[in-house]
């Protein structure tokens, strides 16, 4: 069975794209988790993953690394990661490969953390331009392919790419249009993805530098996390 070495669900979004996808197809694996350390992770992560990052997939003795890279790994093994029209699998790895390379300022500006809800301090230029991106983009794929999902009717590697992003709109209540709103509310509505969200909550750690990103941001509106007496609620 495939282990996948995954870190804090409450952050990290890199992490979510193969576990979800890997959920919703029924791909079976074993979850491994390691928390992120204060300051850095590297060390402790280079113990499976040779780039010292999150995730890691480990099919027997054979590590793959980078979510893109584990997608694809995936997709030679197992049916519907990509979908099976070749004009919609065209679209799906250009829009996969948009997200896992660009949107810097969404990742900057609007870091994922599921289990609050803020008001940012600003939009800046370069957000926006982001947020204009992803709503053309989603657009697309939806007419294009006629939904619910991106590339057509069912869930691909391409939404899991992008489902971070539904908990990120969710988070920081981004302004898109209608029909880009209506498509993140369906992905967040997903069995795995409510898992995801779930499990987040209960998380007991708090890593700081997460944390003050988060706070450069925007104001804490609401923590929905779970309370610990290793993480005591902050205050704004």
């Amino acid at each position: 069975m495939y282990r996948l070495h995954i870190a804090n669900k409450n952050y990290s979004s890199w992490s979510l794209r193969p576990w979800v996808l890997m959920r919703q197809l029924e791909i079976p694996f074993e979850e491994c988790l390691t928390p992120f350390d204060p300051g850095t992770s590297w060390a402790t992560f280079r113990s499976f993953s040779p780039s010292g990052l999150v995730p890691c997939l480990e099919d027997g003795a054979r590590p793959i690394w980078d979510s893109l890279a584990i997608i694809e790994y995936l997709a030679e093994r197992h049916a519907g990661v990509w979908p099976a029209d070749d004009d919609a699998r065209a679209w799906a790895r250009c829009a996969s490969s948009e997200m896992h390379a660009g949107f810097s300022a969404l990742r900057g500006q609007c870091a994922m953390n599921c289990g609050v809800r803020m008001r940012l301090h600003e939009v800046s230029p370069k957000l926006a331009r982001d947020l204009a991106r992803l709503d053309e983009l989603w657009h697309q794929g939806l007419e294009r392919f006629g939904g619910p999902f991106l590339a057509g009717k069912a869930f691909t590697a391409v939404d899991a790419f992008f489902a971070p992003v539904a908990f990120r709109v969710q988070t920081f209540g981004l302004e898109l249009s209608e029909p880009s709103l209506a498509y993140a509310e369906r992905l967040l509505a997903l069995p795995a993805m409510r898992q995801w969200y779930t499990e987040a909550l209960a998380e007991p750690w708090r890593e700081a530098d997460h944390e003050a990103e988060l706070h450069r941001s925007g104001t804490v509106l609401e923590d929905r996390r779970e309370v610990t007496e290793e993480s005591p609620p902050q205050a704004d």
